[in-house]
Parts: structure tokens; sequence; C-alpha cells
């Protein structure tokens, strides 16, 4: 099967477009969470993924904090501001659509999806080979895909269990699967390594393979939405930046 992964959409109506247009036709959806936080387009986000067909969408953070079961507080103040207004906004049925989604580890055949981590599903970031250490025993399955860091990148444990590999991700650069991995597709709506193009994977069940890809969008178009919302400057500038 051809499946598309994605994460940290984050209210990026435009992006998401982006990406399920440039993905093509799948076999499924793997989304690993965070619909909402920091953009302009919770309502847009949530309805278009709500519509895609063979889904699978997990809880990340930034959701769990918009339907009231994590303190606001948690946050940072300005992202704290954008799960204030999209609170505000979310219809009900949107509302109703995150709260139900879940927020632990979920196993698809050879792969284990979470939001966070395999440790920790809704907050931890992986972000370095000791995080990624602590990890590996947490999941079955040979390979394990991650978001919540924004950033593309894969851990590979080698077979004598002695090392860890950390390596980003490089866009339609095929990666072959193997055990044991953790793989992060990288954020659809706020990117953080410096490349503003909008990230995603797809992922050959056949082949066993990770593709990671890219895609431009109309950065500005989605500026404009941010400030018309009086949402924090610093998520308009970031999102044309990649930081």
């Amino acid at each position: 099967m051809r499946i598309l992964v994605m994460s940290d959409i984050h209210a990026n109506y435009t992006a998401l477009e982006a990406v399920l247009k440039d993905a093509g036709a799948v076999d499924e959806t793997w989304c690993l969470g965070d619909l909402v936080g920091y953009g302009p387009d919770p309502n847009a986000v949530v309805e278009e993924i709500r519509e895609i067909k063979n889904l699978t969408c997990l809880m990340g953070n930034h959701d769990v904090g918009v339907i009231g079961k994590m303190s606001l507080d948690t946050f940072n103040g300005e992202a704290k501001r954008s799960l204030i207004y999209h609170e505000q906004v979310l219809s009900a049925s949107n509302m109703d659509f995150i709260k139900s989604l879940p927020s632990n580890v979920k196993v698809r055949g050879e792969a284990s999806i979470v939001h966070g981590s395999p440790r920790d599903p809704v907050w931890e970031y992986i972000l370095n080979a000791m995080t990624a250490s602590l990890n590996f025993d947490y999941f079955d399955t040979p390979w394990c895909f991650v978001g919540h860091t924004h950033l593309p990148s894969m851990f590979i444990r080698d077979e004598e269990q002695t090392r860890i590999l950390v390596s980003p991700t490089q866009p339609d650069t095929i990666v072959q699967l193997r055990p044991k991995m953790i793989l992060n597709p990288g954020s659809v709506g706020q990117p953080r390594d410096r490349d503003p193009r909008a990230s995603y994977a797809i992922y050959d069940t056949e082949a066993r393979t990770w593709t990671p890809k890219r895609v431009t969008y109309n950065i500005p178009e989605v500026q404009e939405r941010i400030r018309a919302a009086k949402l924090p400057e610093k998520h308009a500038i970031r999102i044309a930046e990649g930081w």
C-alpha cells in the first residue's frame, strides 16, 4: 500500500491542500496529530481531514489543549493565544471530532504511529540520540513514525543495539526501512528545519520504503489570514522562514 504520512498541520489549510494534491492517490492516510494550534484555519483543516477516506488520525498536544484536557498554561504565551482563538471559533462538530481522536500509540502492520514518542505519546520530543534510545523498547514493530518536533528526521538503532544513528532526511531520497527505526515526516503547517515548504512522507508497505517529500504553497496568503485573525505575528513570520 501507498500511505501518506503527515503531522503537525497546525490550522494551515493552504499547506494541507498542497500536500494532499502533491501526494496524489494513496491507499491510506495517517495523520500523527496537531490539527490545530498556531495557524488561522482550524475549522477548514478539521473539515478537510474528516473527509479523507481510509484515515487514521491521532491527537497531538495542541489538540489535547484545545479540547480542555490539558491546561493551556502548559503552552508558551503565543501558542496559548492561538489555542484560545481556536477554542472560540471551532464548530461543535469539529470539536467533537478532535475529542474522538486517540492519543495513544497505534499499530498499523509493521509500523507503530504516535504524535510525540512511544514512551510519552502526547508530549515527549524525540530530538536526539539519547531520547531516541530511551524509546526503542517502547514499540514492538520494526519501525515507528512520530511527529511533534516539526523536523523531518530518522533515528536508527544498529543491530548490536550499541548506538543510535541520527540523520535528517532529504526530500525525494528513498529510505529503505529496516529494524529498528524511528522516522518523522516533519510538519505540514509549520516546518522548523529552515525549509518553509510543507513536509510529509510516503510509506510504501510492500517495498518497505519511506520517501520524504516537500511542496511549496502560498505562504503570503496564510500570513494574511494569521494577521486578520490577530494571531501572534511570530506565527506569520516563522512559516515563511521555516523555524
